[in-house]
């Protein structure tokens, strides 16, 4: 018998877009939508709970809107329901509905990507795949664009994009006179810090949201992060309210000081746009016109519109085409062979560095820490430490709101650990204590001086940055954007290096815990 089912339309909790591919055809009297929240999602790596949260109350929301249009969805509650795995209830689904055809967008995850079209063939079924127009540039395109190239840099990929795509440019230059303005977009506060600053737009919690709050609180009470200040855009009208909000309000200023980082101050001239994007609840074509159009209008100075498309049109679309590129074996990569334990403070915020305290409690309160606090904060010390590579993108996937593979793990395994041995990025992003105290107020109120390698008040970053330097002399004394660095290494007498060495040393003993949850590892 036939069945009455034409399409079943699967949609993943990072996919809701509205105007996806995979509903151009969507028929309401023979097609419906399937989803389903499983614990799984939230375990395979310990995820926040504001992680687990906002995901969980956007699925439902955009739920709501489907049925509100007079679809059908099958919606798998996470509390109406036992199954372990996303496979395992689409795979019981696909049973008790036999639809005719299952469509989907290609997931954003290389597991899920061959998981679930492996779900679909063993039901008898033929996984029909849709492109995720989300992006300017899928899989294949970005594969062009390689080529043969052996390292992938974004330079030059951003410029092909733009010239592609037609954004800031004029008959075939780019405006201003040049690519990027990053050279002006490296300010920081002075003593006085940023001042007033304006509030983001914030969305408090609806009734359905204050559910699934409860039901996180209840249901993951073991994972870590909390949900008192839970406020983020849900939908795409939300979602296009945050966006008004910073074109208007954060823009002008974003570029001048996207680099700075303030005590207390997490959201500073940032839009706090990514996890909605991420989502699929903004378009990125959306975000990139607003900004364009607010240089146009004499709104926004170009250097602040420039670098907020090159962290959208540019990175953003990069980190996704070598994620594709790259997998699976991205996962293993170790170029500098890392082989410690990320410190368990990561999980509490537990630790007497101020930047680092800072910048990890803000991330478990909120799901939330601006680019330069995950690379220059977080990221360069586990980086210095010398953590497995796999454990530090197994904690930044399970503790920001807007974290999914495709962008998360090529930021922290290429990017911020260059454990992809500089495909791309040309060196690492190592640096000491003074960095941190260049671009933020941390040290003033820290026990330890970014001045110090050695001694009680030793900063940490320092002692290990030299200890870095040391460590991988052999690889990147040489290399020209490098070279300098070494250079300084070499400066160091052999006692005061060997002090150093041996305070890392000690440094790293004490960090290697002797009895650690069972999630601190993840994944």
């Amino acid at each position: 018998m036939p069945s009455t089912l034409r399409h079943l339309v699967l949609v993943l909790g990072d996919q809701l877009d509205a105007e996806s591919a995979v509903f151009d055809d969507f028929d309401p009297g023979r097609d419906a939508v399937w989803m389903a929240e499983v614990a799984h999602e939230a375990t395979q790596v310990w995820s926040t709970q504001p992680r687990i949260a906002i995901f969980l109350a956007a699925m439902r929301r955009f739920r709501d809107r489907l049925r509100a249009r007079g679809w059908t969805v099958h919606y798998r509650a996470l509390d109406e329901h036992d199954f372990p795995t996303l496979e395992a209830a689409l795979a019981a689904d696909l049973v008790a509905l036999t639809p005719a055809k299952l469509l989907a967008v290609k997931p954003g995850e290389w597991r899920l990507a061959q998981s679930l079209p492996a779900t679909c063939a063993a039901a008898g079924l033929l996984w029909i795949e849709y492109p995720d127009r989300h992006f300017y540039c899928d899989a294949d395109d970005f594969a062009d664009w390689t080529g043969n190239r052996k390292d992938y840099r974004l330079e030059f990929f951003y410029r092909w994009l733009r010239k592609r795509e037609g954004v800031l440019m004029d008959a075939g230059k780019p405006v201003g006179g040049q690519w990027n303005f990053d050279a002006d977009n490296r300010g920081s506060f002075d003593r006085r810090g940023p001042g007033l600053l304006p509030a983001p737009r914030a969305f408090a919690p609806d009734a359905g949201t204050r559910e699934v709050l409860a039901l996180v609180r209840e249901r993951f009470a073991a994972h870590p992060g909390r949900l008192d200040a839970f406020d983020w855009p849900l939908d795409a009208d939300q979602a296009r309210e945050a966006l008004d909000d910073f074109i208007a309000h954060r823009l002008p200023l974003f570029g001048r000081y996207q680099d700075a980082i303030w005590q207390g101050e997490p959201w500073l001239y940032h839009s706090r746009l990514s996890a909605a994007m991420n989502l699929k609840l903004l378009s990125p074509r959306v975000v990139v016109a607003a900004a364009v159009r607010e240089w146009r209008e004499g709104r926004a100075p170009i250097e602040a519109v420039e670098g907020f498309v090159r962290q959208i049109l540019g990175w953003r679309e990069f980190v996704r085409g070598v994620y594709w590129q790259r997998m699976p074996g991205f996962l293993d990569e170790n170029a500098l062979d890392a082989q410690a334990s990320l410190p368990a403070f990561y999980w509490t915020g537990d630790t007497d560095m101020a930047c680092l305290r800072d910048a990890l409690r803000q991330t478990l309160d909120l799901g939330y820490a601006h680019h330069i606090q995950r690379l220059m904060v977080t990221g360069l010390f586990a980086l210095l430490l010398g953590v497995r590579p796999r454990e530090v993108h197994a904690w930044y996937l399970a503790v920001y709101v807007d974290a999914v593979e495709w962008v998360e793990l090529p930021n922290v395994l290429g990017m911020s650990q260059y454990a992809d041995g500089g495909r791309m990025t040309s060196k690492p992003y190592a640096a000491s204590g003074a960095y941190i105290q260049k671009m933020s107020n941390h040290c003033a109120g820290c026990r330890f001086r970014p001045g110090e390698s050695t001694g009680e008040r030793a900063c940490p970053f320092t002692t290990l940055y030299w200890d870095f330097l040391a460590r991988h002399e052999a690889r990147f004394a040489r290399l020209p954007r490098t070279a300098l660095q070494w250079k300084n290494l070499g400066r160091k007498p052999a006692h005061e290096l060997a002090a150093i060495r041996a305070q890392a040393e000690t440094l790293r003993a004490a960090l290697a815990p002797d009895s650690r949850s069972s999630h601190a590892g993840g994944g």
